[in-house]
């Protein structure tokens, strides 16, 4: 026997998670474009920041609107949590971006690019596996895009690994070594956060299949 929802689902959730996905999109895009394409540098970051402050406001958006209804389309603890982790994989992005401003950054590095790659896959699926969250004979998809999250979170994790390994191989200059750690750490951060997302969206696709 199929089963009947009888509660009402608040779209506006729904386009709202949709908004977040695609900004963590543009931002994820942009630093991939700002560490291959190297020009133009403080207008991309400068970019980035903005799209970071829209995925803020996004997220208050979501905030007041949980707090204001009654019936939601799934566990408010869930969308809590959803909002945050999603605005995080931004935040780390920008925070990336901003540091390469303010250890002035004069080039990227192959392991840099690669990261950047991985994060504009992860976050792609990430928007993919959101815009199939408001249909239940889609929440299947959720499962197959979460799946993929952690793949590429593990393949990250190969490269952050490779990456600090020939830093310090490579390297005697220790200025050069800690800034680029950290850049890396943040990036890495990133689609650790991606996996994150993708924890909470299948924990949300089981309860409501």
């Amino acid at each position: 026997m199929a089963k009947i929802s009888f509660i009402p689902r608040e779209n506006k959730f729904f386009d709202l998670f949709t908004q977040s996905a695609s900004n963590m999109s543009k931002a994820a895009l942009a630093l991939e474009d700002l560490l291959k394409n190297w020009e133009n540098v403080d207008y991309k970051i400068s970019y980035i920041t903005e799209l970071e402050h829209e995925g803020d406001s996004l997220t208050h958006q979501i905030a007041g609107l949980l707090y204001r209804t009654f019936v939601t389309p799934f566990d408010r603890e869930d969308i809590a949590q959803l909002s945050h982790v999603m605005d995080d994989v931004t935040d780390f992005i920008h925070a990336a971006a901003e540091l390469i401003h303010v250890y002035k950054i004069d080039s990227s590095t192959q392991r840099a690019n690669e990261l950047s790659e991985i994060i504009v896959q992860a976050v792609a699926e990430v928007e993919k596996a959101v815009k199939c969250l408001s249909s239940r004979s889609e929440l299947k998809k959720v499962i197959e895009h979460c799946v993929e999250i952690n793949r590429l979170e593990n393949k990250a994790d190969a490269i952050y690994r490779a990456a600090l390994g020939e830093l310090f191989e490579d390297s005697n200059d220790t200025k050069y070594i800690l800034k680029w750690r950290e850049i890396y750490d943040h990036m890495e951060s990133a689609t650790d956060r991606c996996e994150d997302v993708a924890n909470v969206l299948e924990g949300v696709a089981l309860k409501n299949a």
